[in-house]
């Protein structure tokens, strides 16, 4: 039995919708092809993840796949037709015989779920049918995920294809070009291009939805004594004042400067990260074991076991 795309993203049915993308984010960073070149293994898993997720995050499209499971993925599949049908097939089930008015039995292609036309009981004709929906992805890295950017991307299928990343795309976002996927039956339209976006880590940034987190490194006295410190943003260095005797760790936020999204925008969570000096130095020594007294309580008073 084929694994559902709950199985390929490792999440249970009832998983929520920060659940999946959270379990996604970690498979497609970890099976993504720039990780793993050559490696036609991870290149599938990466395929099949992903292809999991445009399903699951889309909440129409997974209310879909939980009522009608695999049949729901076919380009063009109506719901609402294959509740007809089922609801057809309950009440034909239930009849002592199956024959239309010309005495012959009943038919019903379940391809007609697919675009064609739903005949209520007997085969109608095939029609024109959209195609599927081609999905592709490309990895941006973190700067062009919160500017934006245009970019040529080399999409199987397509070759190079001049696309543009919106402020504020994720891992996970996806962009639809219509009429860019496979052709149609029958003189059907195309289906769409839907290109996913991977965003790379960042060395010193974290993305936590339309915040940053970035540990800043501080020295022993700017903690002390406070101050004003330069913070790099993708805006310019903008100046972060530090409350006296701030601790190591203590988190500090520059509103407004995290990640864009329509009239939105995320805030900067500053964490300090307190260097001591990597150099010897008696005076300073001294001094630090002057400062001893300095502490109101022993601090390691709160540690217990």
């Amino acid at each position: 039995m084929a694994d559902s795309l709950y199985d390929k993203l490792g999440v249970a049915k009832t998983a929520t919708a920060d659940e999946i993308r959270s379990a996604y984010r970690k498979l497609a960073r970890k099976h993504h092809p720039d990780v793993n070149p050559g490696d036609k293994k991870a290149e599938e898993t990466f395929k099949g993840v992903s292809a999991a997720y445009e399903v699951l995050s889309d909440e129409k499209k997974r209310k879909a796949y939980d009522e009608f499971g695999d049949a729901s993925l076919q380009g063009g599949f109506d719901p609402d037709k294959a509740r007809e049908y089922a609801k057809w097939q309950s009440t034909r089930s239930q009849r002592s015989s199956s024959f239309d008015d010309d005495g012959g039995p009943v038919e019903f292609d379940f391809a007609d779920l697919f675009g064609g036309g739903f005949g209520g009981g007997r085969q109608q004709p095939r029609g024109p049918r959209k195609g599927r929906d081609l999905v592709a992805q490309v990895q941006i890295d973190l700067r062009q995920s919160i500017e934006g950017a245009e970019m040529t991307a080399d999409i199987p299928g397509q070759g190079p294809t001049r696309i543009r990343i919106p402020k504020g795309a994720d891992t996970g976002s996806t962009l639809r070009v219509p009429g860019k996927g496979s052709p149609g039956a029958n003189g059907g339209p195309p289906g769409d291009l839907v290109i996913e976006t991977v965003v790379a880590p960042h060395a010193h940034l974290r993305r936590d939805g339309l915040d940053l987190y970035l540990k800043l490194p501080v020295t022993l006295a700017e903690a002390y004594v406070g101050g004003s410190v330069d913070v790099p943003t993708f805006e310019g260095k903008v100046a972060l004042k530090l409350p006296p005797r701030s601790q190591n760790g203590a988190k500090l936020r520059l509103r407004g400067k995290g990640v864009p999204r329509g009239d939105k925008r995320g805030d900067m969570i500053v964490e300090l990260e307190v260097r001591l000096p990597d150099q010897a130095d008696e005076a300073l020594a001294a001094a630090l074991q002057a400062a001893a007294g300095a502490y109101s309580t022993p601090v390691r008073s709160e540690v217990t076991l």
